[in-house]
């Protein structure tokens, strides 16, 4: 485990814009910069994914999507509830960034399994919009995830916000390196990833609410990828291009289940963690493209199939939730008028965009585990990283 009083560290950690909470206090270091680190991200080790990714492969390449983080880090050794050792944080995703947050977006919600929680989709449901941020932690902070937003909501004073608010915040359980029951995410934690949210690159791996996750039995925690998609009616007609960016939340499946541009790597590199399936997924899809809240949806079905390439097969304690959101049909919304023009893009044309989510969703599932560090929690619990040469090795055996 680092020394979290490294001064390289600290120096690491403010270029990459989190929050990181000291071992010996809760005055955390701070930074508002976007990233500016040198990472190492799947396709920097040769891995062929399919597909033509956008100018930085994130979520933020959608137009207006702005994304921000809190990281916990503090402790070490046993564990001592409402102590430490600390491994968590918070996410925060603004659909149309801090400048349109009284603009809702349409959006559509799937649940692939649900053992787990997003709060909002009701509404988003039954409405088609999402109205506001969306913010991802661990299993145990949703409830002051929820409330945090509410109250940066009515201090934004974003519109009905004011009077009421359903805020979209999901989850997935760090337990096995982190104090869960400390209860350690506090409302300024949330108000700052909400306040810090940019565009431009972003952070992956073990940030935010991806701080204490594993997946495959490796470290795991956040991903991010992007598509560049372009729709013709016919061979003779221009293209027009879109964009379509994924961003998760990886902390699932086992290690013999994982599988990597159709290789099993997971087989190669024997290791346990769990005894049995554990984990979640929270994933978020943006786009640019003018969609349809009931078309939106069939968006967020498909990152069912992105993950399953991975290997997963969405055991039966997963929270594999998904959301939607479209950044197109600005003010559609509002009440100012009785009727709104809206533009859409046929069912028949769509199969770009599913094939997009699907290769986006790979993509950020694999930077979830190549972005990443080892990292030794609760108890002594320590979960290795995806070795990067080993992998190589194994890739180019099998190719």
């Amino acid at each position: 485990m680092f020394n979290r009083s490294t001064p390289g560290l600290v120096f690491v950690l403010l270029l990459l814009g989190v929050i990181v909470l000291d071992s010996s206090a809760r005055e955390p270091i701070k930074s508002q910069a976007p990233i500016e680190a040198k990472i190492v991200r799947a396709r920097d080790l040769g891995i062929p994914f399919e597909g033509t990714p956008g100018k930085l492969n994130g979520i933020t390449d959608v137009p207006g999507v702005e994304v921000g983080y809190t990281t916990l880090i503090s402790g070490e050794g046993k564990l001592e509830v409402g102590k430490g050792p600390v491994r968590t944080g918070v996410t925060a995703i603004l659909p149309r960034g801090h400048s349109s947050l009284n603009d809702p977006v349409y959006a559509g919600f799937f649940s692939l399994n649900g053992n787990g929680e997003m709060t909002g989709t009701a509404w988003v449901e039954e409405s088609g919009f999402l109205e506001g941020p969306i913010a991802i932690t661990n299993t145990h902070s949703v409830g002051v995830a929820r409330d945090a937003v509410i109250a940066w909501q009515v201090k934004q004073g974003t519109g009905s916000q004011t009077l009421w608010s359903l805020p979209v915040v999901a989850e997935t359980w760090d337990g096995w390196l982190n104090d869960i029951n400390g209860f350690h995410v506090r409302p300024e934690d949330v108000w700052h990833a909400l306040d810090t949210a940019h565009s431009g690159a972003i952070e992956e791996g073990s940030v935010g609410g991806g701080t204490g996750m594993i997946c495959y039995e490796f470290k795991g925690g956040n991903g991010t990828a992007s598509r560049k998609i372009d729709i013709r009616v016919s061979k003779d007609a221009p293209p027009r291009s879109f964009v379509v960016g994924v961003f998760l939340q990886a902390n699932f499946g086992r290690r013999p289940q994982l599988v990597i541009a159709g290789v099993p790597v997971g087989k190669e590199i024997p290791g346990e963690v769990y005894k049995k399936e554990n984990g979640s997924c929270i994933a978020v899809v943006a786009t640019d493209a003018p969609l349809l809240p009931n078309q939106l949806k069939r968006l967020a079905r498909r990152i069912s199939l992105g993950i399953a390439r991975t290997g997963t097969i969405s055991g039966n304690s997963s929270g594999d939730l998904f959301i939607a959101f479209s950044t197109a049909n600005p003010n559609v919304a509002s009440a100012d008028q009785i009727t709104h023009d809206v533009q859409t893009i046929p069912n028949d044309l769509m199969d770009p965009l599913f094939t997009g989510v699907v290769q986006a969703t790979e993509e950020a599932v694999v930077n979830a585990l190549v972005d990443n560090h080892s990292m030794t929690g609760r108890d002594n619990h320590r979960v290795e990283a995806l070795p990067h040469n080993r992998l190589r090795e194994i890739m180019k055996r099998f190719r």
